[in-house]
């Protein structure tokens, strides 16, 4: 459980995550032990106002009280909507993103300002969609059109980053500081030509660097806005760099690099997999998560990724599964408990080569003998993706 801290609040024992606020230019180290009340106030002697403690990691005779505001109490999981409740508020809002981000992306180009109070409300009706039923908003990142790659991938990575920072417990203050700088990471790309944004084929050298100008591009712009914290800018500034130092544009390597900017890199690397673009198909989650674990520990921060998994669940709300019994469905609620018998919606027979009456089917269910077999994509049987899903899940 990760909770933020002021640094007069700390005790020994505590184990620090990551620093999130600091004043100077003192190197202090992302994570560790406090063991003593001198290295605590060597914290303060070094500027650091505001530290992320890690309470499961913690070595104290009691555990601190949270804050309050960051507690999910047992009354408000019970209060949580069905799908079906929350569907239809979770598809408003997203076109409402839809038309924010398009008209953010005009500004953007004209050299306008850009509506961050507008981006800073619809990260909070995200937040608010997503403690309710985080299913929702997962599913609608699953309906895209290829031609809106832009305008959804900022969205999608936003409701991404939203539900991997709720499962570590990170308090709704910060959730919604990276909610969204998520939803203005990538406004720079729309001041990239045309010729180099929607190229069907690999990018020469050359068109590699100008491609990679659009992170600064947006920074420039963004960091003129007010209202803007530092979390929300560093989402925007280091959602391409790594910890191994092969990242852009300023090649900062683990050491420089904060919980939050390892956590967006994460976000927008799966998001970015697992959507079709005019180069590239999309690829399955599972392939997603096979491609982050390989980067772990050179890109990515491993223990991120290990989180980022388990929370998104080994097929996330979404996901076009074949079970064991030649059926095609769609994964509609995660199991964390189990977290390969979802609940899925089956819709067609690969037997038959046909549609069938769509049924509800929990796999983790006592007497259910059916199973995931593998994730697959909609284009190898000829599936309208978008349709199944409003047909299936919106609509239902």
């Amino acid at each position: 459980m990760l909770k933020e801290y002021s640094v007069s609040d700390l005790k020994p024992g505590m184990f620090i995550a990551d620093v999130t606020v600091q004043k100077g230019s003192f190197s202090v180290k992302n994570g560790g032990f406090v063991r003593s009340q001198s290295a605590i106030n060597n914290l303060t002697t070094k500027g650091v106002q505001k530290v992320l403690v890690d309470l499961a990691k913690s070595e104290l005779e009691q555990e601190p009280e949270a804050p309050v505001e960051t507690q999910v109490t047992e009354n408000e999981n019970q209060r949580a909507a069905k799908f079906s409740q929350e569907i239809g508020k979770a598809k408003k809002l997203y076109n409402q993103a839809k038309s924010l981000q398009r008209q953010a992306l005009k500004n953007m180009q004209a050299g306008r300002p850009v509506d961050t109070d507008g981006m800073k409300d619809i990260a909070d009706g995200f937040i608010d969609s997503i403690f309710r039923n985080q299913d929702a908003l997962a599913c609608m990142t699953r309906m895209r059109q290829k031609d809106d790659y832009l305008m959804e991938h900022s969205i999608n990575v936003s409701i991404i980053m939203t539900i991997f920072a709720k499962h570590l417990q990170i308090e709704q203050d910060i959730i919604h500081q990276l909610a969204t700088g998520a939803l203005l990471h990538d406004l720079g790309k729309i001041n990239i030509p045309d010729e180099i944004l929607h190229k069907p084929g690999r990018l020469t050298d050359e068109e590699m660097v100008i491609m990679r100008q659009h992170v600064t591009l947006g920074y420039d712009i963004i960091k003129e806005s007010e209202g803007l914290t530092p979390i929300m800018l560093e989402v925007v500034g280091d959602h391409h760099e790594r910890l191994d130092g092969s990242g852009y544009p300023n090649n900062k390597s683990a050491e420089d690099l904060s919980m939050y900017a390892r956590m967006i890199s994460i976000c927008d690397t799966y998001d970015a997999i697992t959507a079709s673009r005019v180069y590239q198909n999309a690829r399955t989650p599972i392939m997603a998560f096979k491609i982050l674990r390989k980067e772990s520990g050179t890109a990515f921060d491993a223990n991120l990724v290990a989180e980022f998994i388990n929370c998104m669940g080994v097929h996330p709300v979404g996901t076009l599964i074949q079970t064991k019994s030649n059926k095609l469905g769609i994964v509609k609620k995660s199991n964390f408990v189990n977290p390969l018998c979802p609940v899925v919606q089956v819709f067609y027979s690969i037997n038959s080569k046909s549609y069938i009456p769509s049924k509800m089917i929990d796999l983790g269910a006592p007497g259910i003998d059916d199973e995931i077999a593998q994730s697959v994509k909609p284009e190898d049987f000829g599936i309208d993706f978008n349709k199944i899903m409003q047909e299936l899940l919106i609509d239902s």
